[in-house]
């Protein structure tokens, strides 16, 4: 059972660490989960998180929110998003073209009905000012017989009969429904009518945007954006499921613009630089996420590092060479951002 309470553990601040060059080189570090409240969430958390909620149920344990704290290492304690204004080149490397932590990892518990919903892309997010839009995935860590999820509208449907689907409660008739089971990945881009419903527990992995357009809300006293969601929506999009593609060192969830999720398997042990894939001309920035079991990062560079059952650990650019090892039943998840239209 992983548990997260260890996650603040300081190590002390070597001479060597303060100030611009210790931005040279930067070790993998451990992120401390957030746990966000939402109204469809769960109290309970248990078996994948020890936490028991106290007051509002939690949907969300955002993994690398601008707001999560460093767990580990020599900027343990400090927010993310500090973290990448003071050391964007060494996490980040040469091919980012901002300083802003680029994904937004999470997984979502939903005990009830998500809204039906729609995100904007980069260019209406920009409209009304915000920085960036949110095209996401999905990958089913677990699934109940009988799971589904909404992504896209169904061939033929119109704006006006998505607009009368919001007025007369009957929206979900002109979505796209999928069955949903464990291990499977449901790319959703930005402009994507969709919804989550519960039996299944999803890694998210997205844009770093928390910005949503609500169309509909199943009558909860919350706020919807039904002009912009219609603005937002695009009758036909690429959302659906991805079909897995199997290379001897990994299997390849989805790459997509924004990012690229990945299983690799360790067996007992293997390097840092055969994670990176063929196409990773440059070192950049990685998560490494344990969906089962736990493994270790070990390197002559830095002390060794662990990495708990659905704890996640960045891998900035700058790097040293280490070894990921498994410690039992581990199961590997490597997700990486994709900058469309940089090069490295």
């Amino acid at each position: 059972m992983a548990k997260f309470s260890f996650f603040r553990k300081k190590t002390a601040v070597r001479p060597a660490d303060r100030g611009p060059s210790a931005f040279a080189e930067l070790t993998p570090f451990r992120i401390e989960p957030k746990f966000v409240s939402r109204v469809w969430g769960y109290t309970d958390l248990r078996p994948w998180y020890e936490l028991i909620a106290k007051g509002d149920p939690i949907g969300e344990v955002w993994l690398t929110g601008d707001e999560c704290i460093v767990a580990t290492g020599s900027h343990a304690g400090k927010k993310l998003a500090k973290l990448f204004r003071e050391a964007h080149g060494a996490l980040l490397g040469k091919a980012a073209p901002s300083s802003d932590s680029p994904l937004l990892i999470k997984v979502i518990f939903a005990r009830e009905k998500l809204s039906v919903q729609v995100h904007p892309d980069d260019r209406l997010a920009q409209k009304y000012g915000q920085p960036r839009g949110k095209t996401e995935c999905w990958y089913a860590l677990s699934a109940e017989p009988g799971a589904q999820v909404a992504a896209g509208l169904k061939p033929g449907v119109t704006l006006d009969q998505v607009r009368a689907g919001i007025q007369h409660g009957t929206l979900e008739d002109s979505l796209n429904v999928l069955p949903v089971a464990a291990g499977d990945m449901i790319f959703v881009d930005a402009g994507t009518v969709h919804a989550i419903w519960p039996g299944s527990i999803l890694l998210e992995a997205q844009q770093n945007c928390d910005l949503t357009y609500r169309m509909y809300d199943y009558g909860r006293p919350r706020e919807l954006h039904i002009e912009k969601s219609l603005e937002a929506t695009r009758l036909v999009t690429r959302a659906g499921k991805v079909p897995p593609t199997v290379l001897s060192d990994r299997t390849i969830l989805v790459d997509e613009d924004y990012f690229c999720v990945e299983r690799i398997p360790v067996m007992t042990s293997r390097t840092s630089t055969s994670l990176r894939g063929s196409g990773e001309s440059a070192p950049g920035l990685s998560y490494l996420f344990a969906a089962k079991g736990a493994g270790r990062l070990a390197s002559s560079g830095f002390e060794s590092l662990d990495l708990p059952e659905r704890g996640i650990v960045a891998v900035p650019a700058s790097s040293p060479i280490f070894a990921i090892q498994d410690l039992g039943g581990l199961d590997l998840i490597r997700i990486t951002p994709r900058w469309p239209g940089a090069t490295s």
